[in-house]
């Protein structure tokens, strides 16, 4: 893990393209060794839907995510979780008791468009 004092030149942030997109559907997870769920993000006409595990089962509820907008990297290769394909990496920051906060947009902008 970085520290926050290592520094990267600029062009490094560049090369990770973070995304906005709304959270279509959520679904257990049951097959993951930590409890998680599988997320379907749409990401607009330019990228389109892709998935992801997220382990934020503690605090949110499917239903509650299920519209929410939020940022991932979406040039990561793709990645092997159990059956699972995850194809982008949903951000997210612990909270003091470790779990995981999603990050989230307010307000609503539309899906596709990029962290700068």
């Amino acid at each position: 893990m970085n520290d926050a004092s290592d520094i990267i030149p600029f062009d490094d942030f560049l090369k990770i393209d973070i995304r906005v997109g709304t959270i279509v559907a959520c679904d257990p997870f049951p097959e993951a060794r930590k409890p998680a769920y599988k997320l379907k993000i749409d990401f607009g006409p330019k990228i389109g839907t892709r998935k992801s595990s997220a382990q934020i089962t503690t605090l949110y509820e499917a239903e509650q995510i299920v519209g929410r907008q939020v940022a991932a990297v979406v040039n990561f290769a793709p990645r092997q979780i159990g059956p699972f394909m995850s194809e982008v990496l949903v951000l997210g920051f612990p909270t003091a008791d470790g779990d995981v906060s999603m990050v989230t947009v307010d307000p609503v902008v539309p899906n596709g468009g990029r962290l700068f």
